[in-house]
């Protein structure tokens, strides 16, 4: 029965999530992938951003109140919303050049 904690543990993180859509965005070679995600209107939704560089980016986005560094070949989540509809833009502070990008809400 050493099994069924884990599990039981497992079910309940589920069962948090359940109903938050999940989005996942890339950042290779200092650009975001996708660059454009389409989020619903009025709902919280969770952000996996995976960083597949070797070096840390920050995602940043003065209109979604957010700013997370994540390191090289690192995964971190970012919640955001409820939002109105709208574009709303984010970028990579180490590479303004090359990481940018934008959610839009619909």
């Amino acid at each position: 029965m050493k099994w069924l904690t884990p599990l039981v543990a497992f079910l309940l993180a589920a069962d948090a999530l359940a109903g938050k859509p999940q989005f996942e965005i890339e950042i290779k070679n200092h650009m975001f992938y996708p660059d454009r995600v389409v989020v619903p209107v009025g709902t919280k939704v969770r952000l996996i951003i995976h960083n597949r560089d070797d070096k840390p980016e920050e995602f940043e986005s003065f209109e979604l109140n957010r700013e997370k560094v994540i390191a090289g070949n690192a995964t971190t989540a970012i919640f955001i919303g409820p939002l109105s509809a709208g574009e709303y833009p984010f970028f990579g502070e180490f590479n303004l050049e090359t990481a940018q990008g934008m959610i839009i809400a619909e």
